[in-house]
């Protein structure tokens, strides 16, 4: 092969492997059937939430997984997929999980990586049902708030009884 496609090859697995390692979630989807305007549609909703698609060759990922340590995903690499890299795993997991039960089985989610660990698709359709940050920090602060707001009513009570 040409110098020139083996290394721009090279530089594709490279960048596979450095937005592996800067984002907190790589998920695999298979796209079969999927209309371009569909695409679109779900580019634009995982862009919102901070994340992107792409879609690349399935051996230049493979390259990319043995360079990062990821046997599991080589399994999955079969068909046409797309790779979405998502700074934030639930944000990401929730918009896929969206979209695959809004497209059928037109989008399929095959697997993922989160934070280097190899999930399966219920793996990534319960991380989907998990609160966001901001969720979890009111459940949080709910959970540390019932105690002052229970003796405060228990107070009332009282000075409404005398």
């Amino acid at each position: 092969m040409n110098k020139e496609v083996l290394q721009a090859k090279q530089d594709i697995v490279n960048s596979i492997v450095d937005s592996s390692k800067t984002n907190a979630a790589l998920i695999v989807v298979e796209y079969k059937g999927l209309s371009v305007a569909k695409m679109q549609e779900l580019r634009r909703a995982l862009r919102a939430e901070g994340a992107h698609l792409n879609v690349y060759k399935n051996s230049l990922v493979e390259r990319a997984a043995d360079e990062l340590g990821y046997a599991e995903l080589k399994e999955i690499l079969v068909g046409p997929n797309a790779i979405i890299f998502s700074e934030d795993a639930f944000k990401g997991s929730k918009v896929i999980a969206k979209y695959a039960r809004r497209f059928g089985e037109s989008l399929t989610i095959k697997g993922a990586v989160v934070e280097g660990r190899f999930i399966d698709p219920a793996g990534v359709k319960t991380l989907a049902k998990i609160p966001g940050r901001e969720g979890l920090i009111s459940m949080f602060l709910s959970v540390l708030q019932a105690p002052v707001r229970q003796f405060a009513a228990t107070v009332q009570a009282i000075a409404d009884a005398k």
